[in-house]
């Protein structure tokens, strides 16, 4: 009985291994396949760099170029000039979070320029449907993604910034998704047309209120009411840009004060401009001059406010 029993339990053996022979050859077939689902459009990729765990899938993402959207009457006139642009080469960082239906995180990357595949982002899941967020930005530091409705940036500075919102959902099988960032902050730009600016001039304070430094990734748009300070060194051609994010589509900067000071910071020069309108993807730009022949406070008027094109369209303004 003893010697039956050992010839089944060797025959079993030996057809459960000639099973799993058969089936790898399937598994390895199977693996290789590639099912492409794209937020927008699918696209061929690399491997991940690394398997994913039991249960979870390979996921690619690819920042596909950001390509500037005319708008308004201007829009057939401006399309010609707008060029698609790497979302590396416009910012240094990359911060991703994935969140579960419950709002937990579940995933986070960080990546910035220098680091291998840059613009491009491995991970795996589990099966399921996700929320992912995606900040692009030039800020010495990562972001925090607190959740998708809050993102916050070192000392609170503000930088070129883009994001991505969405739903990710997971299948059984890997896949890549191109994901397609939009800026969402405005830029006040002031173009210093003095033909002698003082040679004591050692740097430029931007002090801003009305704008945000703090980010709703599913709304869009700045969450809090910000107080926000940047200096800039003395620039050759007279051109200083700083950076906010509008709480609506049309918001203003309700008061921005440009001091100039010396090295031992006393004030050379001041310039005060209310009510500054500001929008998403748009460049406000004061031009004119800032100091009077002798040095100080200009007091001419001669000050032009036009919102540029570089970025969204162009808005006028006359006062």
């Amino acid at each position: 009985m003893q010697r039956l029993l050992n010839t089944l339990t060797h025959s079993a053996m030996e057809n459960h291994l000639n099973a799993k022979n058969l089936l790898l050859p399937l598994w390895l077939v199977t693996a290789a396949v590639v099912t492409l689902c794209s937020c927008e459009q699918p696209f061929l990729d690399t491997p991940p760099a690394e398997p994913a765990s039991a249960g979870e899938v390979d996921i690619t993402l690819h920042c596909v170029p950001y390509v500037q959207e005319p708008f308004g009457a201007d829009a057939a006139a401006l399309a010609p000039t707008r060029s698609a642009q790497e979302i590396t080469s416009l910012c240094s960082r990359l911060n991703i979070a994935v969140f579960g239906n419950d709002g937990a995180k579940v995933k986070t990357v960080s990546q910035k320029a220098g680091d291998a595949n840059y613009g491009t982002v491995h991970l795996s899941l589990p099966q399921g449907s996700y929320k992912l967020v995606v900040i692009a930005h030039n800020c010495d530091g990562a972001a925090t993604i607190t959740s998708t409705d809050k993102v916050t940036f070192p000392n609170n500075k503000v930088s070129d910034t883009f994001h991505y919102y969405g739903v990710l959902e997971v299948g059984s099988q890997s896949q890549s998704f191109e994901l397609s960032l939009t800026r969402v902050v405005a830029m006040f730009r002031l173009k210093m047309t003095d033909a002698d600016v003082p040679s004591s001039l050692s740097k430029l304070k931007f002090y801003y209120l009305g704008g945000s430094s703090t980010f709703s990734p599913s709304a869009g748009y700045g969450i809090v009411q910000s107080k926000q300070t940047e200096l800039r060194s003395p620039a050759a051609d007279g051109v200083y840009e700083i950076y906010t994010m509008p709480h609506t589509e049309d918001d203003v900067l309700t008061k921005v004060t440009v001091t100039a000071l010396d090295a031992a910071d006393n004030v050379i020069g001041e310039r005060v401009f209310e009510d500054v309108p500001v929008r998403r993807d748009h460049i406000t730009s004061y031009s004119g001059t800032f100091f009077t022949a002798g040095g100080g406070v200009s007091s001419s008027g001669d000050l032009l406010m036009t919102a540029k094109a570089e970025w969204g369209g162009i808005t006028e303004h006359d006062f």
